[in-house]
């Protein structure tokens, strides 16, 4: 009998991903482990090629941080880096999960029923709602709508809304300010996105350009991103996104950008110092900043503890402001030029190179007749 061919009528555009990765590894993963793993089974799925580069901008880490990813799965075990004679990457190998044992158990081990609380409108005897009913209510408030592109007629009609209010805030003038180059319709979509569906008024939506800029990401697609991280906390002020567990405000990442840490999140010791040059010091930005600007053209190494010996020292000194910051300048640069020339150096014969200085020298010789008893000798 011929062979025959076994179809249906429909495809799945899905990608499958074993369940011992969930129930063993999933767990200890990181944010960017994750996510570098999951879009290599998917590109693999596809039957696509990749590279670092294309995953990095994908989703906005650095080149290193995908490799440090590649690294963490190496370690467990699930894939191999396939390189050439020169150390480069060529191919990554996703190892087969479901063809070993389970090493630990699996949820369905481990699941244990729990009972259905349906969250209904409950009063209680003096008229409130309980958390139930509350909590359905807030997440409701902060749920992300869908994004769907925006027609040129609806752009415009969002200008002329926008224009109508009278903010007196053009803001994709402001975000071409941020980006330093034209929005794409790409852009204007995501800002409509924002502004419209996210409930982003100027006054925040001005807010998140700034956070985004400080931490040198200008992409649309981490300022959407932290936008929606933003809205499903219940964000609606510039005051609650800077009370953020683990933010800091626009400044902290202003003087790591001006310190060259760009794109780093600040560590407990930097935020210490930042804090003391604040708090301590009681020091205003434009000084703060001041010291970061000399101390980026001093030293590659060490900077916090640079910055903060320059910032003590103008602290002891009394310094309020720039101006009595020249005023050290101009004061130092006089002590300079009053000290007599020479003043410093070491006395002659003492550090010379030449090993016969430290002898007293006769200016009686007579090397004529010197040169004479030689001869005849």
């Amino acid at each position: 009998m011929s062979h025959f061919t076994i179809y249906q009528d429909s495809y799945i555009n899905a990608t499958i991903l074993s369940n011992r990765f969930i129930d063993e590894y999933m767990t200890d993963a990181n944010d960017a482990q994750l996510k570098v793993y999951l879009y290599l089974v998917r590109m693999m799925s596809a039957n696509l090629e990749t590279s670092v580069t294309d995953i990095a901008d994908r989703f906005n880490y650095t080149e290193k941080d995908v490799i440090r990813a590649f690294k963490y799965w190496k370690s467990k075990g699930i894939l191999e880096l396939d390189t050439d004679e020169g150390g480069n990457l060529t191919a990554v190998h996703l190892k087969n999960l479901c063809q070993y044992e389970s090493i630990g158990p699996s949820v369905e081990e481990t699941h244990q029923p729990q009972a259905l609380v349906t969250p209904q409108t409950i009063v209680s005897s003096l008229g409130r709602q309980t958390v139930f009913e509350e909590n359905a209510v807030q997440e409701k408030k902060n749920a992300v709508p869908a994004k769907h592109s925006y027609s040129s007629q609806q752009i415009r009609d969002f200008k002329t809304s926008h224009d109508a209010l009278g903010s007196g805030i053009d803001i994709f003038y402001l975000a071409e300010e941020y980006r330093k180059k034209p929005l794409s319709q790409s852009d204007v979509s995501t800002i409509i996105y924002i502004c419209e569906e996210l409930g982003f008024n100027d006054e925040l939506f001005d807010h998140l350009l700034q956070y985004c800029a400080s931490r040198d990401k200008s992409d649309f697609r981490y300022i959407e991103k932290v936008a929606i991280s933003w809205k499903e906390k219940g964000v609606t002020t510039p005051e609650e996104a800077d009370s953020l567990p683990g933010r800091y405000d626009s400044k902290v990442y202003e003087i790591m950008r001006q310190l060259g840490k760009t794109g780093n999140t600040p560590t407990d010791r930097e935020v210490s110092y930042i804090s003391r040059w604040t708090d301590e010091y009681g020091f205003s930005d434009d000084i703060i900043l001041e010291a970061c600007g000399r101390t980026v053209m001093a030293t590659e190494k060490n900077r916090f503890p640079y910055a903060d010996k320059v910032l003590k020292s103008w602290k002891e000194n009394g310094v309020t402001s720039l101006k009595d910051i020249e005023a050290l300048d101009m004061q130092h640069s006089l002590k300079e030029k009053a000290k007599p020339a020479g003043a410093g150096a070491a006395p002659a014969g003492e550090n010379s190179t030449n090993r016969f200085n430290k002898f007293s020298q006769r200016a009686d010789i007579d090397f004529k007749e010197l040169e004479k008893r030689l001869v005849r000798n």
